[in-house]
């Protein structure tokens, strides 16, 4: 069988990080990068690929088996119509758009001419999330009551330099880091149905948040709250607990989140679970152990996922419709510190 070629729109970091996971995959090949910047040109020359201005001009010369767009996120809609048009299987990164409108123009475009969309929220393919959904469907928490979770870390300010948008709206850490966790918590815990927040930039100062503090109503019942900034001295989130990307900091023993039942509780990423085995009460002791994972790079795998996607051996994991999903609930979240109120997702 041969190697599926593969193109990739945006040459900035993630698409950098795609064409390396691309390079180590078997199934697949770098068949072109898509980027107008003069400096995309020469690592596509320093690769021995093609360079290409748009997508039009990709397609006028040839077209690939499949495209990854990696572009910055207002971008994302108008690069996947583009290769839904032309009947290219296609995976958009987070968000799929700026908007629940643009998101679904997407989607319904995708799904009239049959051409497979999958977004990349790639912890779906992380071995810890999966790990995590199956205890709780064993039941092993017994109700899920209450979610903690966290993202505290800091960006340093080449971050924003480099990327100018990132500190424009629609490039705060809301959209661009709480995106990510509001998927992993929908895949965990069952949807939101109701959000509250406050948000700041009294530290940075730029023009979107740096700082936000959430409430979540879920449909089961439980209750979540979730504290995110971009801008503290902290070790609480995924990047940096996880140990998936190597690029971060590690701190093996924080978590970022705590799923909490009636009868026991876990800690992700550490996989520690206190759990009752007899009378539940805070006057008993717990028994403590650790769920047993055997890790993997979740980007890696979403890779793999896309191919056989491409091949037509599996649906998207992330459709364009559960992607919007989360969309919503992350928007909702900037409407809801905008405004003071609670959202209903219903």
């Amino acid at each position: 069988m041969s190697r599926l070629q593969i193109a990739v729109v945006g040459a900035g970091s993630i698409g950098r990080r795609h064409i390396e996971l691309i390079d180590a995959n078997a199934e697949c090949v770098l068949g072109a990068i898509v980027d107008p910047a003069a400096s995309a040109g020469a690592f596509a020359q320093a690769r021995g690929t093609v360079a290409y201005p748009s997508l039009e001009a990709l397609f006028a010369d040839v077209l690939p088996d499949g495209v990854i767009v990696a572009t910055p996120n207002g971008l994302h809609v108008r690069n996947g119509l583009d290769c839904v048009r032309k009947g290219v299987p296609v995976l958009v990164e987070k968000p799929i758009a700026a908007s629940v409108a643009d998101a679904m123009q997407l989607v319904g475009a995708a799904e009239q001419a049959g051409v497979p969309l999958l977004v990349g929220h790639h912890r779906r393919h992380s071995p810890l999330i999966i790990r995590t959904r199956a205890l709780l469907e064993q039941g092993v928490l017994g109700k899920l009551v209450a979610v903690t979770g966290a993202a505290l870390f800091y960006k340093p300010d080449e971050y924003f330099a480099e990327a100018p948008w990132r500190g424009q709206p629609g490039g705060g850490p809301i959209l661009i880091n709480m995106i990510h966790e509001i998927d992993d918590l929908r895949a965990l815990c069952g949807e939101i149905v109701a959000v509250q927040a406050f948000a700041s930039n009294a530290t940075r100062g730029l023009g979107v948040e740096d700082t936000v503090a959430i409430n979540l109503r879920f449909a089961s019942g439980a209750l979540g709250t979730f504290m995110m900034s971009d801008t503290v001295a902290a070790t609480k989130s995924w990047e940096q607990t996880s140990a998936e990307n190597a690029n971060y900091a590690n701190y093996p023993d924080e978590d970022c989140y705590l799923l909490a039942g009636t009868q026991a509780s876990i800690g992700v990423p550490s996989m520690r679970v206190f759990s009752f085995t007899g009378e539940r009460s805070w006057y008993v002791p717990m028994q403590a152990s650790v769920a047993a994972v055997e890790r993997a790079d979740p980007l890696a795998r979403q890779l793999d996922h896309f191919c056989a996607v491409i091949r037509r051996k599996a649906l998207p994991l992330v459709t364009g419709r559960d992607a919007t999903r989360t969309l919503a609930v992350t928007l909702a979240i900037s409407e809801a510190a905008k405004t003071g109120r609670s959202i209903s997702m219903e």
